[in-house]
């Protein structure tokens, strides 16, 4: 038979990151530190910014849910494809890279909004700071990230029902991991209409969330502009600098991967690309914010000293 459906198709191979045996143990080595340094990193963050009653504020509402996203995307990919560089032939059920992109889908999309809550945060911070505990208030914020969380679903169920729906003529997919575009490639059948809500709703959530940044970034620029106080602006400045670090890397290396001339870059720079913001950009969310944040460090000194206290009592 040459064609695989639903009814017989069993499991995809993948192409893995390299097919060059002499590359795969130090890739292996390499990205598992990654993927445990971002594990330990987001797993921290998440659980500083709950247990430490001084960062019980919007922003590290936020900071939490981005961790808990960047926890959740590079997790969805990083161990099966860590688990693929220590066998022959890598590959993936049909239900499990099912779940993949599914998962996939749902942490990244809501990545974009929970930066762009971020963004909407910090404008409100310095530029209106009276009303800040006013407008941010914690029914507000949990809106802010919900909201990006059943979308983010909505969007990942409807572009995996149209996916495995149809019937697929191969199983050799070119990426690493479940990504939806080589998966289109895969099936039999006129793909224009998925290839289009794919389109359309990520070009959505790209531009409405990058645009929401933007904004936010351009009014707080102004309002830190028009401040008399070389601290002032200097303090305001801090205040952003470790989000705006974030926003430039993480949207930078989406637009790398996925805007750009298909004849410029090589199918190896694509995947590396994807290796950088799975893997990479969520093992240095948290670097970023611990090093530019003195409230964080000194949440983590705090709780280091109360977890040596209790050691010690023992």
């Amino acid at each position: 038979m040459d064609n695989y459906n639903l009814t017989v198709l069993n499991e995809f191979i993948l192409l893995g990151i390299t097919d060059r045996p002499d590359l795969k143990a130090p890739l292996f080595g390499i990205l598992l530190i990654v993927y445990m340094v971002s594990v330990v990193g987001n797993l921290g963050l998440i659980i500083l910014t709950k247990i430490d009653s001084r960062l019980h504020t919007p922003m590290y509402f936020f900071l939490r849910h981005l961790s808990f996203t960047d926890l959740g995307y590079s997790t969805a990919v990083g161990p099966k494809m860590l688990a693929n560089f220590i066998v022959d032939q890598p590959t993936i059920s049909y239900n499990c890279c099912a779940m993949q992109l599914t998962f996939f889908t749902i942490f990244i999309s809501s990545e974009n909004f929970i930066l762009s809550a971020m963004a909407y945060d910090r404008y409100v911070a310095i530029c209106n700071p009276l009303l800040y505990t006013v407008i941010m208030s914690p029914k507000v914020c949990r809106v802010l990230v919900v909201i990006p969380y059943l979308y983010s679903l909505f969007l990942s169920l409807l572009t995996i029902i149209k996916i495995f729906i149809a019937s697929f003529c191969g199983h050799v997919i070119r990426h690493f991991y479940c990504d939806g575009l080589p998966l289109i490639s895969l099936i039999c059948s006129n793909t224009h209409e998925i290839k289009l809500i794919i389109l359309i709703f990520s070009a959505f959530s790209l531009v409405l969330s990058l645009l929401i940044v933007l904004v936010s970034y351009t009014l707080i620029l102004i309002a830190i502009f028009r401040m008399n106080s070389a601290e002032g602006r200097h303090k305001a400045f801090s205040t952003c600098g470790s989000h705006l670090t974030v926003v430039v890397v993480f949207y930078g290396t989406l637009f790398f991967t996925y805007v750009h001339p298909k004849y410029s870059h090589s199918f190896d720079t694509d995947k590396m690309a994807s290796v950088f913001y799975i893997l990479v950009v969520p093992m240095l969310n948290p670097i970023v914010y611990s090093l530019r944040n003195k409230e964080v460090k000194n949440a983590v000194h705090r709780t280091w000293r109360l977890c040596l206290n209790i050691l010690l009592k023992v």
